[in-house]
């Protein structure tokens, strides 16, 4: 019985990051199933929620400003969550009185109750939401509203690269994960509806806007799914670009919100369950709580093989594990090349950190405000 749980803890492990991709590869090219686009140029609110932004909100405006969209059709909102830096004070320097519109919100009350209080007041058809440190490429917005000419398409997500990735220790490889992450979904995407956005760029019709609970952390990940819900499909557009700056993508606090956000999102559950739908539900099982039950099984990988340590073949495994731990912990600890060498430790830490979202979930959810890493 050890032996059969040893194998199955891997075979989950390996089909969850390898087995997948390739299941999903093949039924894309199979039975695919396109967004219908054309051209279209909606009124769009490009909304920005932000907190203690004072060094990037005058970038990001400007960026936002000099997109490739009709300047009579697109609205730029900052909405300030209570910043203590001046976030709005700079927004107001470099805002365009008749095109760009500062909200500032006293109290720091999280990024959920800044989108519900701010979204019914935006005059556009269509509502963008992009990070304040996220810089979007000329025509990333005309690009991704070319989706909504699908009436069945209720949100449409754009994708984000990581810009000075050799500029941080583990920027090569939270790039490398991104380009993995997308392929995921734009098979995903080919087939029917991706589950969940990038924060870093994202658009929704604003008649379909959920109002999520002030205390949802994964705002892009609760929307669309919630969208989903009602019948719609969620897009994902890989022209639609937005960058990011290494520093910005890294860090384990980060990597524990985001696992955090990915527990809650089991409450989501009922949107592929009610009605059902098979293919989203695969898409979760497979993608989104199948990265959740991975921690476990390297544990458990672990644990088992040292009870079966007496047979040749797991006195192999067990050398090839601590091979790999022992290169996460150097990873940890010096900047190891050639760059293959830290992926163990990247592969670790973003692992570690759902034993630390399980932590906040059950005891510590009311310390998780909506705040920048």
């Amino acid at each position: 019985m050890i032996e059969i749980l040893f194998w199955l803890l891997a075979g989950t492990a390996v089909y969850v990051y390898a087995g997948y991709p390739v299941v999903l590869a093949g039924l894309a090219r199979l039975f695919p199933n396109p967004v219908r686009q054309a051209p279209i140029e909606p009124p769009v609110s490009l909304l920005v929620a932000a907190y203690n932004e004072a060094d990037v909100i005058g970038a990001k405006i400007d960026n936002a400003l000099s997109l490739d969209y009709p300047a009579d059709r697109l609205e730029v909102v900052i909405a300030s969550d209570g910043s203590t830096d001046g976030t709005p004070e700079v927004a107001l320097r470099h805002a365009e009185p008749t095109r760009v519109r500062v909200v500032a919100y006293p109290e720091n009350r999280g990024k959920l109750a800044v989108l519900n209080d701010t979204v019914p007041t935006l005059s556009g058809e269509i509502v963008a939401f992009s990070d304040a440190s996220s810089m979007l490429a000329p025509d990333a917005l005309r690009i991704l509203v070319a989706s909504f000419a699908d009436p069945k398409v209720g949100a449409v997500s754009g994708i984000y690269r990581v810009r000075k990735a050799e500029a941080t220790r583990l920027g090569g490889q939270e790039d490398l994960y991104w380009k993995y992450e997308t392929f995921l979904k734009v098979q995903e995407a080919k087939l029917g509806s991706i589950l969940g956005c990038h924060g870093s760029l994202y658009a929704i019709r604003k008649s379909l806007y959920p109002s999520p609970e002030p205390g949802t952390i994964n705002d892009d990940y609760v929307i669309p799914i919630r969208i989903l819900q009602r019948g719609f499909r969620i897009g994902y557009e890989t022209g639609a670009v937005a960058y990011e700056e290494a520093h910005e993508m890294s860090g384990f606090s980060r990597r524990v919100r985001i696992m955090t956000g990915n527990i809650e999102q089991l409450r989501e559950m009922g949107a592929m369950l009610r009605p059902l739908r098979p293919l989203t539900l695969f898409f979760f099982l497979s993608h989104k709580f199948g990265r959740l039950l991975v921690p476990f099984c390297m544990v458990g990988l672990v644990v088992t093989n040292l009870m079966l340590l007496d047979r040749p073949l797991y006195r192999v495994t067990a050398a090839l594990q601590a091979a790999f731990y022992l290169l996460s912990l150097v990873g940890g600890i010096w900047r190891i090349r050639p760059k293959i060498l830290r992926l163990p430790y990247y592969f670790t830490m973003i692992n570690a950190a759902t034993f630390a979202g399980m932590y906040f979930v059950t005891f510590g959810r009311h310390r998780m405000v909506w705040k920048r890493d």
